[in-house]
């Protein structure tokens, strides 16, 4: 397929499907040796002098979902997200972006695509030191061919958004690195992308200043619904940020949730490992606490009437709370019907533990 094609409103934005990245001269012989003989990244690199970068990875991406790829260095992340505006190339598998098969384009096609559909934000801020910051933001746009006083209204106005709307006039160097940063994600927006690409955007900036930014990219997102790739290392990070994760190793994506599916259930003892210093306290949400509102009653009678209620995603941090406050078991409701019980000895339970009520 191709072309520029448009997914409806209920498909996947992204589709990854079984990409492979295998570094060297003889990649087609180390795939085949793969199949035939489950050849780990160690053998291939010892027989075939190549190095896997990513391996059989698939998944899905919805609409104006930020969905976080995270693991250690090494662990094929960078790599994965820079096949699909394909800087890197693929070995195997096939990467579609609102229906477009985007190993299908050619130069020129490939070239207006990256233009109007992707924008890219990377952990350089990678700002013209020749231009003022709302030239570096209009430049997108520059080379789409907008007139010049189109293109400075619009990055007027996306600046505005970041709240750097005052330092238009100044240049890159006089900003501080947060500031730089966001001039950087300005950019990216100017250009109105369907897909945004973020390679560990804050990371080479102070912790203090990256929180603020996390958060500011968080308020953000909830405006500009821009469906997002974000690239961290860090667990905290994608946990703040992310609707889903994906946690990667040796070029694998060894789990892939919601930021209470992974810290409640890891998939293996290398992702309990990460998520061991992670406090569930906000992550871990009522309806993964209950138990059923009929094995409740079954077991103890009807909860009191009167009973505290709550919503099925309040977080563990008010559970604890109120059960403070309060003796009574806490009711949890689903559009206003109760549907669970959650008990002191539930939340004490999943707060040592770690694991769902039986």
């Amino acid at each position: 397929m191709t072309g520029m094609e448009t997914t409806t409103a209920d498909e996947a934005v992204i589709q990854v499907d079984n990409v492979w990245k295998i570094f060297g001269d003889n990649a087609d012989d180390a795939m085949k040796a793969i199949n035939e003989e489950g050849l780990g990244k160690a053998q291939v690199l010892e027989r075939f002098n190549a190095v896997v970068g990513v391996a059989e990875v698939s998944f899905d991406i919805k609409r104006g979902e930020i969905f976080c790829v995270m693991g250690l260095s090494g662990s094929g992340k960078s790599t994965l997200v820079r096949h699909f505006n394909r800087l890197l190339e693929p070995s195997f598998g096939s990467i579609r972006i609102e229906g477009v098969d985007v190993m299908g384009l050619q130069d020129a096609a490939l070239r207006e695509f990256r233009n109007r559909r992707i924008g890219m934000v990377f952990q350089n801020f990678a700002l013209m030191p020749h231009r003022s910051v709302l030239d570096n933001v209009a430049m997108p746009m520059e080379i789409r061919k907008v007139n010049k006083n189109e293109r400075l209204s619009r990055a007027a106005e996306i600046l505005k958004i970041v709240e750097l709307d005052a330092w238009g006039n100044k240049f890159a160097h006089e900003l501080s690195g947060g500031m730089q940063q966001r001039v950087g994600l300005a950019r990216a927006l100017a250009a109105d992308p369907h897909v945004l690409l973020m390679d560990e955007p804050f990371s080479a900036l102070d912790p203090l200043i990256r929180r603020q930014l996390q958060d500011e990219f968080i308020k953000l997102s909830a405006v500009i619904k821009k469906t997002t790739v974000f690239i961290t290392h860090d667990l905290d990070e994608a946990v703040r940020v992310g609707d889903r994760i994906a946690i990667m190793r040796d070029g694998r994506v060894v789990q892939i949730g919601t930021a209470e599916e992974i810290v409640m259930n890891p998939a293996d003892d290398y992702v309990a490992d990460f998520v061991a210093g992670i406090s569930r306290l906000k992550v871990v949400r009522a309806h993964a606490v209950m138990r059923s509102i009929d094995d409740y009653s079954a077991e103890r009678g009807a909860p009191a009437a009167d009973a505290p209620r709550v919503r099925e995603d309040e977080t563990l941090s008010t559970l604890i709370q109120m059960a403070i406050e309060a003796e009574a078991p806490i009711v949890v409701q689903e559009d206003g019907v109760d549907v669970g019980v959650v008990t002191r000895r539930d939340i004490l339970q999943t707060v040592i533990e770690g694991t769902e009520v039986s």
